[in-house]
């Protein structure tokens, strides 16, 4: 089970937060750091000092960190053309070596939309299958060839798909409750489906969708990896798990049912239901990136317990 680290960072985090934030996760061995991709804050949270941009953030992250995965759950497809992103992706892909993964998403949160002037389309699933389409198409046009696209939202002509990433293949993931398109869109185009947020049987649910959409699609259901997101709040005792509940305003009975919460060994105890259904991959949701000492016990007492 690989375990990686996955921000918030709208919520409250300048760059300097977040460099802290991957750089313990390389240190403390956990496979990845990602981010979210939003520019407006949820909730009861004050936001300050104000949002960082996922792509320019990885850049940063890209040059200061040697092994970790970046990556973002999920960039939202309203915020970037696909011919950009796939430039973006890939220079970032070269400043890192090879260790990018991109999330793509339709975009889902109304607000931070208006609050930025960014166009919010009724029709945004239908844009996230033509920019998967695109992105993945100038990535995988060979050398010294063009990418032609003709879609209804989108149309690009005699693209010479430059930059290429260092990875031969930027592994895609997508993800999502959705019962008919998301596992199609997954099956067409994802190398990873995750499910955010989700209860063990609605996993499994979702990913017997997926794998059925695969194999129906003409690839083995098995190409692709399975992985979950779950906010995770971890303590040696009650009174630790229930400061860290309290610090991100959450309830402690809540988080056990819906999350990754408690001692250690339920914690690992509840992974490993995670992975009695197909999960092989979670990433935990930190809220309060400041708290680099649980980091700090989740990779002694957690990621140490997994193989």
């Amino acid at each position: 089970m690989d375990l990686r680290i996955f921000t918030e960072p709208q919520q409250g985090a300048s760059y300097d937060t977040l460099l802290s934030v991957a750089k313990a996760t390389e240190d403390l061995g956990f496979d990845a750091f990602f981010r979210s991709d939003h520019y407006l804050k949820m909730g009861s949270a004050d936001g300050l000092p104000g949002p960082t941009d996922a792509w320019i953030t990885l850049a940063g992250l890209a040059r200061e960190t040697r092994r970790i995965r970046l990556g973002t759950l999920m960039t939202a497809g309203t915020f970037r053309l696909p011919g950009v992103l796939a430039i973006q992706v890939a220079q970032v892909d070269q400043m890192s070596g090879g260790r990018v993964e991109l999330g793509l998403g339709a975009g889902w949160f109304e607000e931070e939309h208006k609050a930025y002037g960014i166009p919010f389309p009724a029709e945004r699933m239908a844009r996230l299958e033509e920019q998967l389409a695109i992105v993945t198409g100038l990535w995988a046009t060979e050398p010294g060839g063009t990418f032609d696209y003709t879609g209804t939202h989108y149309r690009v002509e005699k693209s010479p798909a430059l930059p290429k990433p260092a990875q031969a293949k930027v592994p895609v993931l997508i993800g999502g409750h959705g019962a008919k398109r998301t596992p199609r869109l997954a099956a067409r185009y994802a190398d990873e489906f995750n499910m955010p947020f989700a209860s063990i049987a609605d996993s499994e649910r979702q990913f017997g969708r997926v794998r059925r959409a695969a194999e129906e699609a003409g690839r083995r259901a098995d190409d692709l990896v399975y992985s979950n997101a779950l906010v995770a709040c971890v303590g040696r005792d009650d009174a630790e798990v229930a400061r860290r509940a309290a610090a991100i305003g959450r309830d402690v009975d809540e988080l056990k049912a819906n999350g990754l919460a408690g001692s250690p060994a339920e914690v690992v105890e509840k992974i490993g239901a995670y992975g009695a259904v197909g999960s092989s991959r979670i990433y935990l949701q930190m809220l309060d990136l400041d708290d680099l000492d649980h980091l700090e016990l989740i990779s002694a007492q957690v990621l140490s317990q997994l193989g």
